[in-house]
């Protein structure tokens, strides 16, 4: 096996990112893509990330593998990588190594894990809403909400995506019409589901990826929010929603 990545971002960021809700993590790599399915240990969260092979400018692989690695320890280590530097990784032996090219040439191996094969499943959900916005429109509206409530709740109608909390002193709301960086597709009239904003804030992380964020979502329903990269990468995160009265 050995993967090149010409933009190590499309493995550092995601990294970055998945290593808030998880740590020891499994890597299935097959023709298509690199791919990482895992639940955070509270059942909140769930992560799903695909590296596409088509972000590679070196893709070569015998057969299918899954590696298992330490989540922290290889965020540790790609940390270390230059916007410059070209990414490589190859197995050698019960490690991962990974190599960064750029002015220097470095090398890290990592130790593999041995964990138990439990395939995670995603869910088969349903959504009854669809939202696209800009990912600085919903990242602010979630820091504002941080003022008052540790818990936030979406709203959905045909005109616009409201985002709201409520405290013991005070409450937010925030309504984003429908509009260029609004996109709204909608079954029904209305929804509205409770999440929390300690899972929120993480899964926000990944505004740096890309400029668009798409949100599903249904009526006191888990709550899917998905970056895309074209012909790169795909990180999507379901989380639970809080029941309406906690």
């Amino acid at each position: 096996m050995k993967l090149t990545l010409a933009e190590s971002r499309f493995l550092k960021d995601p990294v970055n990112i998945i290593s808030e809700l998880v740590n020891e993590v499994t890597f299935r790599i097959n023709e298509n893509n690199v791919e990482l399915m895992a639940m955070d240990p509270a059942n909140v969260a769930m992560v799903k990330f695909n590296l596409l092979s088509s972000a590679f400018v070196e893709y070569s692989l015998e057969k299918p593998i899954d590696i298992s690695v330490n989540l922290d320890n290889f965020r540790q280590i790609l940390k270390r990588a230059k916007p410059s530097d070209v990414l490589t990784l190859e197995l050698n032996k019960n490690k991962l190594k990974i190599e960064l090219t750029g002015d220097s040439k470095r090398t890290f191996n990592l130790s593999l894990l041995n964990l138990d094969d439990q395939k995670q499943k995603e869910p088969n959900l349903k959504f009854l809403g669809n939202v696209e916005i800009s990912t600085d429109l919903l990242e602010e509206a979630i820091e504002d909400m941080g003022v008052v409530s540790d818990a936030v709740l979406f709203g959905l109608d045909s005109s616009q995506f409201s985002v709201q909390a409520s405290g013991n002193l005070s409450n937010a709301k925030i309504e984003l019409p429908k509009g260029d960086d609004v996109n709204i597709n909608l079954s029904g009239d209305k929804l509205s589901s409770k999440y929390s904003l300690e899972y929120l804030k993480k899964i926000m992380k990944g505004a740096k990826l890309t400029d668009t964020a798409f949100l599903s979502l249904g009526n006191d329903y888990p709550l899917k929010i998905e970056y895309k990269v074209r012909d790169k990468m795909n990180l999507q995160f379901i989380l639970a929603p809080r029941v309406q009265n906690d």
